[in-house]
């Protein structure tokens, strides 16, 4: 019986919540608010590669939001939005170029009634859908699909 919480499983996990928050931080400006890039989101597309990238940024989401001061319902719902696309990646690792699709789909539901009743943002929730939902596929489907077809180009040792 293979053992699902290894220490490489918990080191890859880990690593990759770090560098989710440290790329939240770096880029908090565009990180935040109603229209947002939140580049820390191309790291939704690791799940592609391991199983650890679904802790990994679920993990790094709700660590970043901890840290840039969020609202409990910002913690909360962001951080579930990003374990759904998280687990929707995981699940269409088939396809690469089916892995965006969880992630973008599932912030561009869940954030615009975050920023609606979390923060009071005034505006319509089809707006709201259509900022967020452009921001994550730039940072997602462009800068992620770089960042895969980056990553799979790496010995298929570094993601067992």
């Amino acid at each position: 019986m293979k053992k699902t919480f290894t220490t490489r499983f918990i080191a890859q996990a880990g690593i990759i919540a770090a560098i989710y928050v440290a790329l939240v931080l770096l880029f908090a400006p565009i990180s935040f608010n109603v229209i947002q890039f939140r580049i820390a989101e191309a790291l939704a597309i690791l799940p592609y590669f391991t199983p650890a990238g679904i802790p990994g940024v679920t993990i790094g989401c709700l660590i970043g939001n901890l840290i840039g001061m969020g609202e409990p319902l910002d913690i909360i719902f962001g951080t579930l939005a990003t374990l759904i696309g998280a687990f929707g990646s995981y699940a269409l690792r088939r396809n690469k170029w089916l892995v965006p699709i969880p992630p973008i789909l599932s912030n561009t539901i869940i954030i615009p009634w975050v920023l609606r009743f979390a923060y009071g943002v005034p505006d319509a929730i089809p707006y709201l859908m259509l900022t967020v939902g452009i921001g994550e596929v730039l940072a997602i489907y462009v800068l992620g699909m770089i960042l895969l077809l980056t990553l799979e180009r790496l010995p298929k040792k570094y993601f067992r």
